[in-house]
């Protein structure tokens, strides 16, 4: 059982032995407010007459617990406190001071009895039935059974002489809530009220914020804050019980002069006093429009620039503050989110958030209204929220205050005034959505984290959408490393075709071979250079004629509207922007930027949405540009309206647009740099081309035949008939965007439709050319920044807002890496995957994650509770965490080393995994112990110290693979012209190289290491036979008759003697270093030696790889 002290009562004196429950279990553990765990009960001493302070969440539970603790080897008198949270019950129930009977071990087992629960029953199924309240639903732990208890005569007469001592008669229960060390007596109905002494000020600063969150109020810590605060956000009223006491009233004098010294305080601790907001997310409350303003208004956004652009909007009568994001955020150290306490989570306040709230709470001294105008979605919702919370904290919400919530989707002095016409209350729904998420990624990373640094030395992290996007770049390459390419050869032909004249012009047009041998041809039909051979000679043998041919009319639809995930998608492929910097830039354009004429404006509507609709005006204006710039026929006669099934319908915003469409990406030349024009221009472009016309095509496909028709061609070309949305993609505009590939010339493509549309069925074809082209199959490709944001997204994981986040991680903890811009993923970053596929099955299983997601969006809809949710999840996961804390490492690296030995032991030589030193080991996968990644040793070790090259450690030898962790496919570069055979660019653990022919069992092909080339990818054929030719042996040493060697290293040539090794000088050509000439290097003065630098003790062996 856990148990929490009331705020003030951070000292704890127990009596000696632990404390029992009546069916005899322990009490596991007691907290202060703050969550610090009090000393053992075996180390407390126990003084007469000190404080037991419990807290529950209703009186009844209470009363249960009160009934049934005994404690053993107790030896004087405990005077408790029974104090739940005012909010939930009864305030005379809960005003009630408990007192326990003066007894001794002796009596009854030492247990205690109070004069309130002699006349109650409970019952076996849990729940405490009464004249009084009915049938109400009690607390059990631990399947606790309780039956009906009576107070024993000679108790309940002295309870009742204590009662008669009683002299208070309020029921003030805020004043009890404060109580710090109660002195009262109380009547026979518990309903006393006593003597109160104020304990001194805790003026010691404390590091954390804890809130709680119930499913229909939403409550917040107040540290300052001593009596009971009820908020509506129409109006801030605070509340008092009718029978309040001068004490209680001097305590609420001084909240005033804490406030101040709370305010320096870096963070403060908030489990203490409840704070009640009450938030309705069903229906617009009867909040007055705040504009035209009637009084002084706070307004609080998130950054310094929206606050100075909306601040020239509204005038002296709204004061704009900045929040800075948020003032507050879940404390990154293991406890933040309590799973056994309710899920309650412990909150931490940046230092700078203090001074940023400072302002607000000096601004709100004189104002009548504070608005809440931070960003329209989940994030923004909860950033008011704790901002409301806070601002309870520090006591700053004066009476009759108007608090209101307004959301804008574009900041422009129109849409920021019709905002405030139409202000409501914090929405719940997103707040608990938002609390959701946030337990649930960091109950994953918070416990799977510590797991992978004890059991995968070198790897720091997993989270919930990182791993499984880090899965989905792991599980391409396994695919990849799993390819076997397959050779495939294609046959294009020729013909000669006429256009009319004058002069009659000859110009030849392609088909492609669909039908050999009257059989049907696939991709994979031609598979050798013979097959290709026989069919160009039965081709250039044969007459064609034409068959026939069909033409019919196609329609391009213009593409949707940008939402978060497309914008990246599109600026990742046509901009070869990553998602970071594709949301940044368009976080500047959303919040304003300096025009020309000096008025500062938002350039589009909100970034981060996933919602297709465009606004009813902003279409008429979209319409009204497109007639002016392209004429009437370029415009949508239907009036085009996109929508998406959002499961988030709060979250559905307007999709993303230029706020103005009439600013045209020319007017801003000069006023955005050259990217965030690029990025405008994409979005100006795509809102104006969603709304035009599709593009319209004619088709015409020719069918040929050879004249005994065993062979059978194909010809098709497209012609545009009408621009429609391309329209705009040619308008200067967006000359921004032009392709820089090369294309084929609108005149070219205009006569080869004209050949094929003069083409008709009978008519004899002159066969002009055959070419014969080889292929090899290509394995499924990379993902790129913007292929996963659209797998992610396909895949329902996620939100889109959260990507560029997500793939910042991954490069960030070096999992994944970006070569050109391609996702490569690091050794590192697959061991981390293949540990969770093992034993986190969920964490990167794409389809529970993603309903999971479904789950999240149902919250913020108010279909699902989310303690629930996270109670449900974590009765799972907690289980998956105990079985994976239970796993040696030796276990993780045997899991790993079957996963990729093909990939680890492929450089091996003879791949026999023998141990070349002691020949009775086997060489196995090994995790550093000190994070440094992995090796390859000798399992015989310590007996045999051999080791392989370690992935991140240093190179003995100059000419070594460098590092890598990727494995690609085999690349074909061509065939060697001597021996004729395979020349592949493969890739292995420790770098790419080059492989002369196939892997054969029982041969061992010629390699050679590609470490000094700067881009692998480049290099080729040429480049490839130069490098199999070393090392060359250019004879024996006359000294001990070893081997002298010319050897091609990533810095040169070096000429190698045993453990000596010598540079060849640039200026040097390998043709000219003979024996001579490598003799008179090896005996200069720049001879270096290989090997490992002597120390303590014998070196290991190691063994040189590619």
């Amino acid at each position: 059982m856990n148990f929490q002290l009331r705020r003030g009562f951070s000292s704890l004196y127990m009596p000696q032995g632990p404390l029992l429950n009546q069916s005899g279990t322990h009490i596991n553990s007691l907290y202060t407010s703050g969550g610090e765990l009090c000393r053992p009960y075996s180390q407390l001493k126990f003084y007469r007459r000190r404080l037991l302070c419990m807290k529950f969440a209703n009186s009844l539970q209470a009363q249960k617990a009160l009934h049934n603790f005994s404690f053993s080897g107790a030896t004087s008198n405990v005077l408790p406190i029974i104090a739940a949270p005012r909010l939930y019950c009864n305030p005379v129930v809960c005003g009630s001071i408990f007192k326990w009977p003066n007894l001794s071990p002796s009596v009854n087992n030492g247990r205690c009895y109070s004069h309130f629960l002699k006349s109650q029953t409970f019952k076996k199924d849990g729940v405490f039935s009464n004249e009084k309240h009915g049938d109400i639903s009690v607390f059990r732990r631990e399947g606790n059974l309780y039956t009906k208890g009576k107070l024993p005569k000679s108790l309940a007469a002295r309870s009742k002489k204590s009662a008669d001592d009683s002299v208070s008669n309020s029921k003030d229960n805020e004043t009890i809530a404060e109580t710090q060390q109660p002195t009262s007596k109380q009547d026979d109905n518990g309903q006393g009220q006593g003597k109160l002494s104020r304990s001194k000020k805790n003026t010691k600063k404390q590091k954390s914020v804890a809130s709680s969150v119930d499913n229909n109020t939403l409550v917040g810590g107040s540290g300052v804050s001593a009596s009971k605060t009820k908020v509506n956000l129409r109006g801030s009223k605070k509340e008092k019980s009718p029978g309040s006491s001068a004490s209680s009233k001097r305590a609420s004098n001084k909240k005033s002069e804490s406030s101040s010294e709370q305010m320096k305080a870096n963070s403060v601790e908030m489990q203490g006093q409840a704070v009640k907001v009450t938030l309705n997310s069903l229906k617009r409350s009867n909040l007055k429009p705040l504009y035209p303003p009637s009084g002084k208004s706070v307004l609080v956004v998130e950054s310094i620039t929206k606050a100075k652009v909306i601040q020239g909007y509204l005038g002296d009568m709204y004061e704009v503050l900045p929040s800075y994001g948020h003032v507050r955020d879940l404390a990154a150290r293991s406890g933040s989110v309590r799973p056994d306490e309710d899920f309650s989570m412990v909150w931490e306040v940046p230092s700078p958030a203090w001074t940023h709230l400072k302002s607000i709470s000096v601004a709100l001294s004189s104002a009548e209204n504070l608005i809440l105008a931070s960003d329209p979605d989940c994030e923004g919702e909860a950033i008011s929220w704790h901002i409301i919370e806070m601002l309870h904290q520090q006591d700053s919400l004066h009476d009759n205050i108007t608090i209101a919530r307004v959301v804008f989707h574009e900041i422009t002095e129109s849409s920021i005034k019709t905002a405030l016409q139409s202000p409501r209350e914090i929405d719940t729904n997103l707040v608990h959505a938002y609390l959701a998420r946030r337990a649930l990624d960091y109950l994953i990373g918070f416990n799977i984290s510590p797991l992978l640094w004890r059991k995968l030395p070198g790897c720091q992290s997993a989270g919930r959408v990182q791993s499984v996007a880090l899965s989905l770049i792991c599980d391409r390459e396994m695919e990849i490393d799993e390819f076997k390419a397959e050779e495939y050869w294609t046959v294009e032909v020729y013909f000669n075709g006429s256009l009319a004249g004058p002069p009659v012009k000859t110009v030849p047009f392609k088909s492609n071979l669909t039908h050999f041998a009257s059989n049907k041809i696939n991709k994979l039909s031609i598979s050798s250079h013979i097959q290709s051979r026989d069919v160009k000679e039965k081709i250039s043998s044969s007459n064609f004629k034409v068959m026939g041919s069909k033409s019919n009319k196609m329609r391009r639809s213009p593409p949707t509207p940008y939402i978060t995930s497309t914008l990246q998608q599109d600026a990742a492929n046509k901009l070869h922007f990553n998602a970071t910097y594709t949301m940044k830039l368009a976080q500047k354009l959303y919040e304003g930027v300096q025009l020309s004429d000096d008025n500062a404006v938002g350039l589009i509507t909100y970034m981060r949405t996933d919602g297709l609709h465009i606004s009813d005006e902003a279409v008429r204006e979209i319409n009204s540009l497109i007639v002016e710039r392209y004429g009437p026929d370029f415009v949508s006669k239907t009036g085009r309206k996109y929508f998406k099934k959002v499961k988030n319908v709060q979250e559905a915003h307007e999709a993303i647009r230029p706020t103005d469409i009439q600013r045209l990406p020319s007017m801003l030349n000069g006023v955005l740099d050259e990217d965030s024009l690029k990025l405008y221009t994409l979005i100006w472009s795509r809102a104006v081309a969603c709304q035009m016309e599709p593009a319209i095509f004619s088709q015409i496909q020719v069918e040929i035949r050879s004249t005994d028709e065993s062979i059978g061609l194909s010809s098709s070309c497209s012609m545009n008939d009408f621009l429609g949305y391309q329209a705009v993609f040619k308008d200067p505009e967006t000359v921004v965007l032009k392709s820089e590939e090369k294309e084929e010339t609108e005149n070219g493509h205009a006569e080869r439709f004209e050949i094929l549309n003069s083409l008709k069925a009978g008519d004899h074809l002159i066969l002009s050319v055959v070419e014969l082209a080889l292929h090899f199959t290509e394995p499924p490709p990379r993902y790129t920044e913007g292929s996963l944001v659209k797998k992610l997204e396909e895949l329902g994981i996620g939100r889109p807002s959260t990507y560029a986040s997500t793939l910042k991680v991954l490069k960030d903890r070096n999992y994944i890496s970006l070569k050109g811009r391609l996702f490569h993923p690091e050794f590192r970053g697959r061991m981390v995957s293949a540990f969770l596929s093992h034993h986190f099955t969920e964490v990167t299983d794409y389809g529970f994650t993603a309903d999971m997601e479904t789950e999240l969006d149902n919250v913020s809809a108010g279909l699902t509770e989310w303690k629930g949710l996270l109670k449900d999840y974590w009765a799972r996961f907690s289980l998956y965490c105990e079985r994976a804390a239970n796993l040696q490492i030796r276990q993780v690296e045997k899991m790993l080393e079957k996963t990729f030995g093909n990939i680890l032991f492929a450089a091996i030589p003879d791949k026999s995994r023998s141990c070349p030193s002691c020949s009775e080991g086997t060489l196995a996968f090994k995790a550093s112990r000190y994070g440094a990644g992995y090796f390859i040793g000798c399992d015989q070790h310590p007996r045999c110290k051999y080791i392989a090259k370690t992935l991140y450690g240093e190179e003995e030898e100059e000419d070594a693979p460098q590092n890598s962790t990727t494995i690609e496919e085999p690349k074909l570069l061509g065939l060697h012209p001597v021996s004729n055979e395979k020349i592949l660019l493969k890739k292995g653990p420790y770098g790419s190289y080059i492989q002369l022919g196939e892997d054969r069992k029982g041969y061992i092909p010629k390699r050679a290491s590609t470490a000094q080339l700067k881009d692998a990818e480049l290099i080729t054929l040429g480049d490839a036979i130069e490098l199999l030719r070393y090392p060359i042996t250019l004879g024996k040493h006359p000294k001990d008759g070893q081997p002298v060697v010319l050897k091609l290293s990533k810095v040169g040539f070096t000429i190698r003697h045993g453990r000596n090794i010598a540079s060849v000088p640039k200026n040097v050509t390998p043709a000219d270093v003979a024996m001579e000439k490598a003799l008179d290097l090896l005996s200069g003065k720049d001879v270096r030696r290989s090997g490992r630098p002597k120390g303590k003790g014998k070196a290991p062996e190691t063994m040189e790889v590619l």
